[in-house]
């Protein structure tokens, strides 16, 4: 603990080594959603792969909202971050190993749902991990470092898809192995500064009723990344169908490292835009500029005529996106009601990660046949600004 008077702050050491656990999360789902998963399902069932794949979305966002919340409560009610997320991270591996496994699409989809309750046993008490230990004047820097996990996940995908690296079934265990190396060094090393107070049980009042903060604000912000969120599903599922679309001939490597580029540039930006939150105590003005160009980035999209207005749109789409997404992570925990049961209600947040894939496929599929993929980009700029109305008038500080 820093000495009386000092400023409160969490050890570097322990913040780095979160940062890549967190980013093993996304090496686990990004190359695997994004790229290696619409390959599979286009190898099982060929030409109705986009219907397959929002099956299994929708399927396996169902399991992933449930489990968010159930082992955030769990994590809580134990005291026992660590261990959910060792056992979350085993089963996570061994999914993985068995999706070659399956032989048609409704195996497939099993393994898939298994596999996002596995990933959320990892993500949900490790993202409360996080609203334990690091006080509120590092949320910026916390979120800034949160952006690694995004490019380093995409990056993971670049590694797994280059050609003549492994067979198309080995790329699932570089993506396996990869997850092992980046989330059990905060395990097996992480100690991080106590700070009591982050885990105090909130006071009781005179009546019996807990003191818990006002949850204006924790709606707000919910219903911020929600429309964010919404946007980034719809191209997360839909990337790999929109640039064949635009260009047949690109390979899936190349659509990796764009993928990864865009969120590469952004781990800089995020950092420095959170250190200057932190520094400022303006935490939500961030949130708001992100948002913005979100919504700036999706109307290029949408006015795309060729590959290079596409690929320069998505990067401007892709890198405000990421900043907004990581720093919100961070400001996430300053505004939750209840310290012991940040679990649970960081698993009521994650519906906003897992909600959009209940609502994306049903309107990709709306919209897209008939109207093509410049309706759903307009349509998702318009949920990005509203994000930014909900969050212009956020207090401005602590």
């Amino acid at each position: 603990m820093a000495e009386t008077g000092a400023p409160r702050r969490q050890s570097l050491g322990f913040l780095l080594l979160y940062a890549l656990a967190w980013a093993g999360g996304a090496m686990a789902y990004v190359p695997f959603l994004t790229i290696l998963l619409p390959a599979r399902m286009t190898a099982l069932v060929g030409v109705s792969d986009v219907e397959y794949l929002g099956y299994v979305t929708f399927c396996g966002a169902v399991a992933a909202s449930l489990a968010g919340i159930a082992f955030g409560w769990l994590s809580d009610v134990t005291r026992n971050r660590r261990g959910w997320i060792a056992a979350g991270l085993v089963l996570t591996i061994l999914l993985l190993l068995a999706v070659p496994l399956a032989k048609d699409v409704w195996t497939l989809i099993g393994i898939i749902l298994l596999w996002q309750l596995a990933l959320n046993m990892v993500l949900s008490p490790l993202a409360a991990w996080a609203g334990d230990c690091v006080p509120d004047e590092q949320k910026g820097l916390l979120g800034g470092l949160i952006a690694l996990s995004p490019a380093l996940g995409a990056w993971s995908g670049a590694i797994a898809t280059t050609p003549g690296l492994v067979s198309v079934d080995g790329r699932l265990a570089v993506v396996a192995g990869l997850v092992l190396l980046a989330v059990t060094p905060v395990l097996l090393f992480g100690r991080p500064r106590p700070f009591p107070e982050l885990t105090a049980p909130p006071p009781v009042c005179a009546d019996g009723d807990v003191a818990a903060r006002p949850r204006g604000p924790a709606v707000r912000m919910w219903l911020a990344r929600l429309l964010v969120q919404i946007a980034e599903a719809a191209l997360f599922a839909y990337l790999y169908f929109w640039f064949r679309s635009i260009d047949p001939a690109m390979q899936d490597n190349e659509k990796a490292r764009l993928f990864s580029v865009a969120l590469t540039l952004a781990v800089p930006v995020a950092l420095l835009a959170g250190r200057w939150a932190d520094r400022r105590d303006r935490p939500f003005l961030p949130l708001v500029i992100g948002a913005s160009v979100s919504a700036m980035g999706l109307v290029g999209m949408a006015l795309a005529g060729d590959a290079g207005m596409a690929k320069a749109s998505y990067l401007i789409f892709g890198i405000a996106t990421t900043v907004f997404l990581s720093l919100h992570s961070g400001q996430t925990l300053r505004i939750l009601p209840r310290s012991d049961r940040r679990g649970r209600d960081l698993g009521v947040f994650n519906l906003t990660n897992t909600v959009p894939s209940l609502i994306m496929p049903w309107l990709t599929i709306s919209l897209v046949p008939g109207f093509g993929f410049e309706t759903l980009f307009l349509l998702l700029a318009a949920l990005a600004a509203g994000a930014v109305l909900l969050l212009a008038t956020l207090p401005r500080g602590r």
